[in-house]
């Protein structure tokens, strides 16, 4: 397939792309740089010098594609406004091809962070209740789920903390550790729900290819570790263990905002919808894969240096 990708250099997106190679699709890519425009072009991406705060950059070239996926996300304080202009700009796009031929997807990117804190598993199914941090992306998601229709597919994944590689949440409490002091919000008995790089990656490829992908998707590895078990696993697989630190949460708002608050919901999140498309996570736990974590995290900040 022909696929449009946002966010190719980004975390996420780094990881689709790398799905869609192994899948022999045929990508392009929007960049924010020359190196990174350079560097796609060496890996057989055909790349577009643009950005997201100006579709007008990309439009032209985002005509005629199979499938649109959208993992680039703006952490500016216009993040809100620049989020919506690239769902408009992308869903033009994709609604114009679908209306020509009679088929095409677009997959948008939300988080589970957006269903705000439950004891009790939550599925596809279930309301948001969103913070302030991200109080704007449900309104985003049904601008996609309503989107579809006339031959077009639409697709949110709401992926949940991402572990892999040498970004990320996960890699933050890696690297902390190594340097001898992990910081954790609260008491750390909250659940994260977690996922694979590369199994989240796979459930991307499945919803922008499958014909009968359509609606929300949840993408995690269902272990429900706590920080704490996260942490722990982390302090055991260390020679020299690191301290750890719990900072109470009113603490850390004054450090980071609502961010603190995100890092401190307690989430148990099912993904029955995400199963029933084939989808299986290969990866079941960080605690349980610290070194093959640390193995990947050192191996990035080789690369990176």
């Amino acid at each position: 397939m022909r696929i449009f990708l946002t966010g190719a250099t980004g975390y996420i997106g780094s990881a689709v792309l790398d799905a869609l190679l192994r899948g022999n699709h045929q990508v392009t890519a929007l960049v924010r740089t020359p190196q990174a425009k350079d560097a796609l072009l060496a890996r057989g991406v055909a790349p577009v010098l643009g950005d997201l705060t100006t579709p007008k950059s990309y439009r032209a070239c985002a005509d005629g594609f199979d499938a649109y996926v959208h993992t680039a996300a703006d952490v500016g304080v216009k993040r809100e406004g620049v989020d919506a202009k690239a769902i408009d700009t992308l869903l033009s796009a994709a609604a114009s091809h679908a209306a020509r031929t009679g088929t095409g997807a677009f997959v948008y990117t939300s988080g589970v962070w957006v269903l705000g804190s439950n004891a009790q598993p939550m599925t596809e199914s279930a309301q948001p209740n969103p913070g302030q941090l991200l109080g704007w992306r449900p309104v985003h998601e049904q601008l996609v789920l309503k989107a579809a229709g006339n031959g077009l597919r639409t697709s949110v994944i709401r992926p949940g903390i991402v572990y892999g590689g040498s970004r990320g949440i996960v890699s933050d409490l890696l690297k902390n550790a190594l340097n001898g002091l992990i910081r954790v919000i609260g008491t750390g008995d909250n659940h994260w729900p977690l996922v694979y790089d590369r199994d989240l990656a796979d459930l991307y490829v499945r919803a922008a290819t499958r014909p009968e992908a359509l609606g929300i998707y949840h993408a995690n590895d269902e272990a429900d570790e706590t920080v704490n078990a996260v942490v722990e696993g982390i302090v055991n697989h260390l020679s020299a263990p690191p301290d750890v630190r719990h900072v109470p949460l009113e603490e850390a708002r004054k450090k980071v905002g609502a961010y603190a608050d995100a890092l401190a919901l307690d989430q148990i999140v099912r993904g029955p919808r995400a199963r029933e498309l084939g989808w299986s996570p290969t990866l079941h736990s960080v605690s349980a894969n610290v070194p093959r974590l640390l193995e990947e995290f050192r191996s990035g900040q080789e690369r990176a240096a």
